[in-house]
């Protein structure tokens, strides 16, 4: 992070504070390697609080300098505007994804809204904070597509895609994810939003000790695979993902539709789809969803990529 590389931060974030979304967007997005020098940072606009995730140690000098422009930013007519409470830089790159809160009050929880949508998000416990942002218009063809539809979210999390799901209209949701505190948060997002729970289900379960609990919701018109890149012991992208990829067939109703997501740079579009035509053929490929604007990325092939198939026909 040299001087004019934090100069440019620093109008970016001038210039988005002067202007902030009305709901959570992320406000900066280094990581797509768009901005020299700060490709290794990010910062999210959560409705008042502002998180600064740093992915590489800096040196401390640069640490610093940081530091001191997040603090100056807080005496800013653009911060006092923007209606923002506190600023959080979260080091990503340490084992506990430690939070430093450099404005503002220590906030622990908080609510946000995506598309009317209302999320539950913790700050500075965990390394991630319960919502994926860049996965928004993934949420969203969900939202679009689940009317009466029977959906089964994989690698669920805090359970985004079923929120999106039943706010659309969905029959029913099976939520599988081997952390049962995720699921218990997305109970949570779920009541805040007033959905009928009776129709989610949730399985704390290891998904490839579990396929006879999976088939038994079954047969899903809507399957919805979003997996981490590595989970120590349980899931490497690289081997596992193709494991998923050929149990689709027997989860999926005769036009079943499946929304397929990842989130590696080291791996491209061309993975998936190669994946699927050796996994599981009868899935035809339909489209990649964009992704947002706010995530630039100088090689759409790095971003996420989130890419629709059906079966049959």
């Amino acid at each position: 992070m040299t001087p004019l590389a934090l100069a440019t931060l620093n109008q970016h974030l001038l210039t988005a504070l002067a202007d902030v979304p009305a709901e959570t967007r992320r406000l900066f997005h280094g990581r797509g390697r768009c901005w020299p020098g700060l490709e290794q940072l990010t910062v999210d606009w959560l409705q008042g609080v502002l998180l600064v995730s740093l992915f590489k140690e800096p040196e401390p000098e640069q640490l610093s300098a940081l530091e001191q422009l997040l603090v100056d930013l807080g005496s800013t007519a653009q911060w006092a505007a923007s209606g923002a409470r506190s600023l959080m830089l979260q080091h990503r790159y340490l084992p506990d994804s430690r939070g430093d809160w450099l404005l503002g009050a220590p906030v622990e929880f908080c609510t946000i809204t995506e598309e009317g949508l209302r999320y539950q998000v913790d700050l500075g416990s965990k390394q991630n904070n319960g919502l994926f942002l860049d996965m928004r218009y993934g949420r969203n063809w969900v939202r679009a597509n689940a009317q009466g539809q029977r959906v089964l979210n994989l690698f669920a999390y805090t359970c985004g895609f079923s929120v999106a799901a039943m706010a659309g209209g969905a029959a029913k949701v099976v939520n599988l994810d081997m952390s049962r505190a995720a699921l218990s948060r997305g109970r949570d997002n779920h009541r805040l939003n007033g959905h009928d729970t009776s129709r989610v289900g949730f399985l704390g379960h290891d998904l490839f000790k579990s396929w006879g609990k999976v088939k038994q919701g079954g047969p899903y018109d809507l399957v919805i695979i979003d997996p981490p890149s590595f989970q120590k012991g349980s899931f490497v992208l690289s081997k596992d993902y193709a494991r998923v990829l050929r149990r689709l067939p027997e989860l999926l109703t005769e036009n079943g539709c499946v929304l397929a997501c990842m989130n590696d740079p080291a791996f491209s579009v061309e993975f998936l789809l190669q994946g699927m035509a050796e996994a599981a053929p009868q899935l035809r490929f339909e489209q990649r969803l964009e992704n947002p604007p706010e995530f630039p990325d100088a090689d759409p092939q790095c971003g996420l990529k989130a890419l629709v198939f059906r079966q049959g026909q």
